[in-house]
């Protein structure tokens, strides 16, 4: 399944190294943003099947911009994605929508079994 996929997080070298493991799953990357501000405005304009969010961003944290998406779509697969040691902040986000998580730094067999799931493929 051709899953098109939007990525936000604000270091482009994560973006850049989820990239790379999408695409090698033949998974379409079709937007991506380096914060929660712009993952909102790219969620209206690409609607992908599912977005990887970054918990910790600046000027709106990916849990705000969950909120944002799952408000203007319930049906909205998010993943979001913490380093080691934000259990509380990965709870918040399940609170708040998520449909999963991903742990940094990336895992490539993690990460992908993570999207399947979500796509429920």
């Amino acid at each position: 399944m051709g899953l098109k996929i939007m990525i936000v997080d604000d270091a482009l070298f994560m973006r850049t190294l989820l990239r790379g493991i999408l695409e090698e799953e033949g998974w379409e990357v079709v937007a991506e943003a380096a914060d929660g501000a712009e993952a909102v405005l790219k969620y209206r304009e690409f609607h992908p099947d599912i977005t990887t969010m970054d918990i910790v961003m600046p000027k709106k944290s990916g849990i705000e911009a969950l909120g944002e998406i799952t408000g203007l779509d319930k049906g909205a697969k998010v993943v979001m994605c913490s380093a080691m040691g934000q259990e509380s902040l990965v709870e918040e986000a399940k609170r708040a929508g998520a449909r999963g998580y991903i742990i940094k730094p990336f895992d490539p067999q993690r990460v992908k079994g993570v999207i399947r799931k979500v796509a429920g493929l």
